[in-house]
């Protein structure tokens, strides 16, 4: 027997011996461990995704401490969606990193809650007593959340490749119909779409060809159909047009060939909008319920929370609600509305061409961001003004006692008014502690935090995005009429016109229209800079589709460069055939605008109008309570008591309410307010999702005018509700007569 012989016990000895440590050591360049990867996969994955993603990072780092076991069901389908999201990570890495995250925020938690009882033990009742339980309990379900957000990001990063995928699935369907209706040959096709396409789509296509190569499969049919397998249960459409495709190629009738490839096409665009059509219809009711559920009720849970305060003898602090309301209940939101958008499909909306744009450095500056913290820097330091007069000593040329701070003078006005209100150590309600701020004019300082927290985001997303946004419009306008510039473009090929001279003579045709933009700026680098009819519209530099970066553009574009190739015939059915397929997606688009519009404008009026409309009316209840309270406390006890009527019902009514223990208005607006801006975060996140799919540029857009919109509102309406009832309740409570 040859001793190389694989069935040899000593080669097997040797195999197993040194396999496993040969393999751990094979790192590549960036030093990740590729064990579970062939090398030839990692260096495809490495030319196409160059940088591993945070995610993957962190399950390598973080996720790597220990080494969970999972059951076989769970690490399956976990391994399914790292699958299909093309990481570089074991199942066990990602449950590990979700432990990781329990326990870390778990133990952080604890580690506070024991040092606060260890410092305030001292002067307390004992350390129990003085151990913060409600923080500790409001940590323990912060880390639970944030355990099973971190448990499903594999689930979230699968469905978001694809969306990605499937958003470009009718354009890949549209590249393979149009070069196999001159050329019948699916591998090449199928390079074709892959070399067009973007990421991700582009990366699953070569992909197919990568198990090719490397003997996992021996034709690309087989390959394909094994990739196929991956969208049974989520784009059948997907499936049955490739189907189909397949199909033509054994129809040896030209013209039933050629009648099999547009009908593939159909499907998927009737496919995306069967899918987008139930995906409208299910979404209504669910936004409903994050906005009663996120909005609504813990807004009008914040007029409760003085009160409250007050008669839980100060076991709610203003932390507890800054924990609650900024952090918790934001990421439930943020949960909800990411469970929303894990049901809408892809195929419609997505668009990546913003990073082509040659604006696209003022998006990535950073200077809007200097420009708009110099803008807001006066509204921060009004809105902690009353924390500074709180925490500052006098310098010693005031000459006043160095230990007292400019809390403790009590600036006043309107009688006893005080500007900032703070309850002095001198104060025996305080027991030798300074709280505070109460005051009227220490809450409307505090409603700048929020205002100029939005207006840094507005400004410096209007900086990054407005002249963005023109060439963005400009690109919508030239969709809308960039079908009849197809056909006349596609008439000009079939009369015999060069592509050469065919864009000069269309440009002439549109004068007035914005199509006569884009075919100028083709004709003039063909003619006066000498480019390739490929490179005037593709040159990274001068390309015309660099200032209209649509993917309905450059798809028909590609479709033309290369179908010229085959003829002026062919690439002017190419065009007549591409200028049908923008009518029939325009009519798509319209229709699913029209039906997403009642959704879209309904929850935009509630995040820019309702929810402000609320936050500063429940800012101004608060006041009014605290005032009220304050009132009841300046009040002279002894003088009340001296009517020898109640004497100890009302004491006692009074140390109830003791407003030393009640949590400042000053410190709940704060929250508040920054819970509306990352509401508005979130939900206009959600909402250009729903509308155009992974839109970066719509959404900072969008993001950036909602803040201004409903800030405003804000300011105003909290302003207005709290001077309103503050004079009301100094004309009730006799404190101005």
């Amino acid at each position: 027997m040859d001793y190389w012989d694989s069935k040899n016990p000593q080669v097997d000895d040797i195999l197993n011996r040194y396999g496993a440590e040969i393999e751990e050591k094979i790192e590549d360049s960036a030093g990740v461990n590729t064990a579970g990867y062939s090398r030839e996969y990692v260096k495809f994955k490495k030319e196409m995704v160059p940088q591993l993603s945070r995610y993957e990072r962190w399950c390598q780092t973080l996720g790597s401490f220990i080494k969970l076991k999972i059951s076989p069901k769970d690490e399956a389908k976990i391994r399914r969606y790292l699958e299909i999201a093309h990481l570089e990570v074991e199942p066990w890495q990602s449950v590990s990193l979700a432990v990781m995250a329990l326990l870390a925020t778990f133990f952080i938690g604890f580690l506070i809650s024991v040092a606060v009882a260890l410092i305030k033990g001292n002067t307390a009742d004992g350390y129990f007593a003085a151990f913060p339980f409600l923080f500790f309990f409001l940590t323990v379900i912060l880390s639970v959340f944030l355990f099973y957000y971190v448990y499903g990001y594999p689930a979230r990063l699968a469905n978001r490749w694809r969306l990605k995928a499937s958003s470009q699935m009718v354009p890949a369907i549209l590249y393979i119909v149009v070069y196999m209706r001159h050329t019948p040959n699916l591998e090449k096709a199928v390079a074709f779409a892959s070399q067009h396409l973007q990421y991700p789509l582009a990366l699953d296509f070569k992909k197919v060809f990568y198990d090719v190569e490397v003997g996992k499969f021996s034709t690309i049919k087989s390959s394909l159909d094994n990739y196929l397998q991956g969208w049974r249960d989520y784009s059948t459409e997907f499936i049955e047009a490739f189907h189909l495709i397949e199909s033509s190629l054994f129809e040896p009738n030209p013209s039933k060939r050629i009648s099999m490839l547009d009908k593939s096409l159909q499907v998927v665009l009737d496919g995306v909008y069967d899918k987008m059509l139930r995906f409208t219809h299910n979404v209504k009711s669910p936004l409903t319920n994050v906005y009663m559920l996120g909005v609504v009720l813990p807004t009008l849970g914040l007029a409760l929370l003085p009160l409250a305060s007050a008669m839980m003898q100060g076991m709610i602090k203003w932390i507890h609600v800054i924990l609650l309301f900024n952090m918790i209940i934001p990421f439930f939101v943020f949960y909800l509305t990411d469970k929303i958008m894990a049901l809408r499909p892809g195929g419609y909306g997505e668009t990546s061409f913003l990073e082509r744009n040659p604006l696209y450095y003022k998006y990535k500056s950073n200077a809007p961001y200097i420009k708009a913290f110099l803008i807001c820097l006066p509204f921060f330091i009004i809105g902690f003004l009353p924390l500074i007069f709180q925490y500052t000593p006098f310098p010693d040329w005031i000459g006043i006692q160095k230990d007292y701070t400019f809390a403790e003078l009590g600036f006043s006005f309107l009688g006893e008014e005080k500007i900032f209100d703070f309850k002095s150590a001198d104060s025996a309600i305080t027991g030798g502690k300074v709280v505070g701020p109460f005051g009227i004019v220490a809450l409307i300082m505090g409603m700048f935090i929020p205002l100029g927290i939005a207006l840094f985001f507005s400004i410096a997303f209007n900086e990054k995005t407005k002249e963005l946004i023109k060439e963005r419009e400009k690109t919508k306008e030239l969709e809308k009429e960039f079908n009849n510039s197809l056909f006349q473009l596609g008439n000009r090929l079939g009369n015999g016109i060069p592509p050469e001279l065919a864009f000069g003579k269309v440009a002439e045709s549109s004068r007035g229209l914005i199509t006569e933009e884009f075919f100028r700026r083709v004709n003039y680098n063909i003619k006066s800079l000498g480019m390739s009819v490929e490179r005037a519209i593709f040159d990274p530099v001068r390309g015309a589709i660099n200032y209209f970066p649509s993917d309905l553009i450059a798809t028909s574009m590609r479709v033309l460069v290369e179908s010229s190739k085959k003829g002026l015939k062919i690439a002017s059915i190419s065009l007549m055939s591409i200028s049908e397929y923008v009518k029939n997606i325009q009519k798509i688009t319209e229709r699913l605008r029209d039906m997403l519009a009642e959704i879209i404008s309904d929850m935009k009026s509630n995040m820019t109008f309702l929810a402000p409309l609320l936050s500063g009316i429940v800012v101004g209840l608060a006041a009014m309570i605290t005032g009220i309270l304050n009132k009841l406390n300046l009040a002279n006890i002894a003088a009340a008591s001296g009517s020898g009527i109640g004497i100890g019902s009302f004491t006692n009514l009074i140390t109830l309410f003791d407003i030393a223990k009640m949590i400042p208005p000053y410190y709940l607006q704060i929250a508040i307010g920054i819970y509306l801006v990352q509401i508005t975060f979130i939900l206009t996140s959600t909402l250009v999702a729903i509308n155009s799919g992974e839109d970066r540029l719509e959404k900072t857009h969008k993001t950036g005018i909602n803040l201004k919109r409903g800030i405003l509102l804000y300011f105003v309406t909290a302003l207005f509700a709290t001077l309103s009832l503050f004079i009301l309740t100094a004309v009730v409570l006799g404190g101005l007569i």
